[in-house]
């Protein structure tokens, strides 16, 4: 059943989840200059910080759907925003391969983050309530291109070059109250399925 509640919070709590997982993907395009002063890093190092969190987050969204369906779409959510989150701690250091194993533990959280984000949209809304839905979880996505970067500036130019990493912990960690607190603890497959059909 849904209640109104649900129907105004819960693209808030969605919307953040998305919004942690999507700045991931472009703060980091500033920040590479410093990253490589800092960690020494090569060529390859730099070109993989980027590249791999997208390449692994590309590669497990279907593996996250099917966990998903086996063991519940909340469930793989709030699991997904720890790892997620966990991620980002990994990678406040100066040794390059925990950075390299952070970004691959952020981009299988991150899949699960926005497969499971979609399949939560179905059961807080109704099928004609459900475009409106997918428009604020596009926005966040949205929202998400081109305020990496900013923020990622502005970390550099007045913090610590590890906030580079760490500033999505606390999104996540409210992400993942909000997300317990709101969202539904069934999602149907069928919905799911349904919803990428529409997208």
């Amino acid at each position: 059943m849904k209640t109104t509640g649900n129907r105004r919070c819960g693209p808030s709590a969605v919307s953040l989840a998305v919004l942690a997982v999507g700045l991931d993907g472009t703060v980091l395009s500033v920040a590479l200059p410093t990253l490589s002063k800092a960690l020494h890093a090569t060529e390859s190092d730099l070109q993989w910080f980027t590249s791999i969190y997208l390449l692994v987050l590309a590669a497990s969204m279907l593996p996250a759907g099917l966990l998903g369906d086996r063991y519940g779409h909340k469930k793989v959510l709030l699991i997904s925003l720890g790892f997620f989150g966990l991620g980002r701690r990994r990678r406040g250091t100066r040794r390059r391969w925990r950075v390299h194993g952070g970004r691959v533990l952020m981009g299988m959280a991150g899949a699960g983050v926005i497969v499971m984000a979609i399949a939560a949209l179905t059961v807080l809304f109704s099928k004609a309530e459900r475009p409106k839905a997918v428009g604020v979880w596009s926005a966040a996505n949205f929202l998400s291109l081109p305020l990496g970067p900013i923020l990622g500036g502005w970390l550099l130019t007045h913090y610590w070059w590890g906030w580079v990493f760490l500033i999505n912990v606390p999104v996540a960690v409210i992400g993942l109250i909000a997300g317990a607190t709101l969202i539904p603890s069934r999602v149907s497959s069928v919905a799911l399925a349904s919803t990428f059909s529409a997208c």
